[in-house]
């Protein structure tokens, strides 16, 4: 029995709910399948799938054995294109994981035209705003914004930057009045991003001196896209990055506060950075997404 040949047949069939539909993926006849998977079974000693007149579904036991064969044929896959990559057009799979407003706004307008370019290249692109274990989640390429010094043993290539700015609209500051100095923000609802502690500290510099303001409010959102909607909305004052208020600003939805100071400072924590794994060093698909990134408008616009 050709061992590999068999777990791609069965992880199509789960797949495809179905022997016929797992036989056309594969370009195979259905009778190739039912046997191969009848062999599998009878080598294990298992039953993996249920079979019915209309439908395929996985035991327990199959339910397990498709977990790791599935594990085993990306990592042939991986091992394969990681060989080929190596030449002149980037080939195979390219997973990817962004931040999830960033990601949004800022990167997945422009992947339809530079896929066009790569018809060998397989994108994954995943949105999530949590740190991402490139290992053990399998990404190749993990876009983050702010420091990326807590990582160990990864490449963190910056790529670009952006700046915060605390906005308002116009109605709320009608309503509530506009602070004139950073210490009067204690007085105003201020829209707080979800992470860390419960209490928040926004900080401002200017000229050498440094203000801190542990803000508050009453409403709080683990997602930047959520807070600017309800600073649209006159729900509060919110910090939120340039590459997603600069807009509203330009066109008075949002008014900024403070614009003469610099708020949250450090220079790590206003980094845009990619971050790959030391063996993918010479990756042509890291390269490729990598130029991708440095020639897209806005905060990745990065000059050298």
């Amino acid at each position: 029995m050709d061992k590999l040949l068999a777990l791609k047949m069965f992880v199509e069939t789960v797949d495809a709910k179905g022997f016929s539909a797992a036989a056309r993926r594969l370009e195979l006849a259905t009778s190739s399948v039912t046997r191969a998977l009848d062999g599998l079974e009878a080598s294990l000693g298992a039953v993996l799938l249920n079979r019915s007149t209309r439908l395929i579904t996985v035991t327990e036991a199959g339910a397990a054995y498709y977990q790791q064969a599935r594990k085993i044929l990306d990592a042939v896959e991986e091992a394969d294109a990681l060989i080929a990559d190596r030449g002149e057009e980037p080939v195979g799979r390219l997973r990817v994981s962004l931040p999830v407003a960033f990601g949004r706004r800022c990167i997945a307008p422009y992947l339809g035209d530079w896929l066009a370019k790569f018809p060998k290249l397989e994108v994954e692109v995943t949105l999530t705003d949590d740190i991402v274990d490139l290992i053990g989640e399998r990404i190749d390429l993990s876009v983050r914004l702010g420091s990326p010094a807590s990582y160990d043993s990864v490449i963190a290539r910056e790529i670009g930057s952006f700046r915060r700015r605390v906005v308002a609209s116009p109605a709320y500051l009608e309503s509530q009045g506009v602070p004139a100095e950073p210490g009067e923000l204690l007085r105003h609802r201020c829209l707080r991003f979800s992470y860390g502690a419960r209490d928040q500290v926004w900080t401002f510099r200017q000229d050498g001196s440094e203000t801190t303001v542990p803000v508050n409010g009453h409403f709080r959102s683990n997602n930047a896209e959520v807070l600017r909607e309800i600073a649209l909305a006159g729900g509060g004052i919110g910090l939120l990055p340039d590459w997603l208020v600069d807009d509203d600003i330009d066109n008075r939805r949002l008014t900024p506060l403070f614009d003469a100071w610099s708020v949250n400072p450090d220079q790590t924590s206003s980094a845009i950075s990619a971050l790959y794994l030391p063996n993918q060093r010479g990756s042509r698909r890291i390269a490729a997404f990598l130029t991708f990134l440095a020639t897209l408008p806005g905060p990745t616009r990065r000059q050298e």
